[in-house]
This record gives structure tokens, sequence and C-alpha cells, in this order.
């Protein structure tokens, strides 16, 4: 079976929060951030999956978590997530 990545978009539940990231597996890394793994964004969990993209290398993936991280890329994000 080949490996599928992901760049992805958190928001947090009770705060206008997002979160952009990358990984292989969605379900895994959604439980690490709500576990409080990550100490910086402690504040802002309980997290949820807003968006995400499938890749089938991990480079491909880091380029389009670092395009989300743009403003080009949070104006995309902000015009997919009004839909």
């Amino acid at each position: 079976m080949k490996e599928v990545y992901y760049a992805y978009v958190l928001k947090s539940k009770g705060f206008e929060y997002f979160y952009k990231g990358h990984c292989s597996d969605l379900e895994k890394r959604l439980k690490q951030h709500n576990s409080g793994m990550t100490r910086s964004i402690r504040p802002y969990i309980p997290f949820e999956i807003v968006y995400f993209e499938e890749f089938a290398t991990l480079q491909e993936a880091i380029k389009r978590e670092r395009f989300f991280k743009t403003s080009r890329g949070r104006k995309f994000l902000k015009e997919k997530l009004a839909t």
C-alpha cells in the first residue's frame, strides 16, 4: 500500500484560531493535537479538521502547508472555508 500525506488545517472549537500542518495520518495527528502534545497550541484545544488535501509525497504536503501559511494561502483558505 502506498503511503499518503496530507496538508491540513485545524480550527479551534472555542477560538478563531487556525493551525496548519502536514502528516501521514490525519486522525492520529488530530488526537495528538487535542491531547496537548503541541505546547504552543494547548490554549486553543479542542480542534477539528476543517480542510485537508492529499499528496503522494511528503515534499508536496510540506510545500502545500507552507503555501497555506502565506498571505495568498490564507486568502485561499478563507474562500474555501466560507463555502
